[in-house]
């Protein structure tokens, strides 16, 4: 039987963690303020039946379907909230689980490193898909496990201070989020994707 690693509901994709999705994604592109759901299993070949309920049982558009290692992902949108809610849960009913029945969320790490040097800003910005880190800045790490609850912690963080949705990854062992700013907005994004994963655990 598999395993649900991660099952997060967003209500609403906040611009730049949208945006960010864009830039790998090979699926529908979301549009701000769509509902999405992202579901993370093992083994990952798992992923594929999961896919077909979903998308044939609502008006849903698919936009990640990846296959990994170990784990499989799905990312699906609309901007019907009820479709979103429908094919999720006839994602569950297939798997035999309930919602509660995902792993929680486990932070890793959390750490918060102000007035970035030029030097630590261009090494951070050789390796991003989103905005870049400028010298100066605060920045915010966080890295968490199973890696899908990466995304929750940036939408939330986004929704709740004006930061710079530098970099977050979301398929792996772990998922990692970067976010820069002025200190005070920084540390108040920080304490937003914190809640939101303390929440689900």
């Amino acid at each position: 039987m598999g395993t649900l690693r991660s099952f997060i509901f967003i209500d609403q994709l906040q611009p730049q963690t949208m945006c960010y999705l864009g830039t790998w994604i090979r699926g529908s592109l979301p549009r701000t303020g769509m509902a999405a759901q992202i579901i993370e299993v093992a083994p990952g070949l798992d992923i594929e039946p999961l896919t077909n309920t979903a998308l044939k049982t609502a008006n849903v558009q698919g936009g990640i379907l990846v296959v990994e290692r170990q784990f499989g992902y799905l990312e699906f949108h609309s901007r019907s909230t009820s479709a979103v809610k429908a094919a999720a849960e006839a994602v569950l009913e297939d798997l035999g689980v309930t919602a509660a029945q995902a792993m929680r969320p486990k932070i890793l790490a959390s750490k918060i490193v102000t007035h970035i040097d030029p030097l630590h800003a261009f090494l951070i910005n050789r390796n991003k898909l989103g905005s870049m880190i400028l010298a100066g800045e605060t920045l915010f790490v966080l890295e968490t496990e199973p890696a899908a609850y990466a995304i929750l912690a940036c939408n939330a963080a986004e929704k709740a201070a004006n930061i710079k949705v530098v970099d977050y990854r979301m398929i792996g062992a772990t998922g990692r989020l970067y976010l820069s700013g002025s200190d005070s907005e920084v540390r108040a994004s920080a304490n937003a994707a914190s809640e939101a994963l303390e929440l689900m655990a």
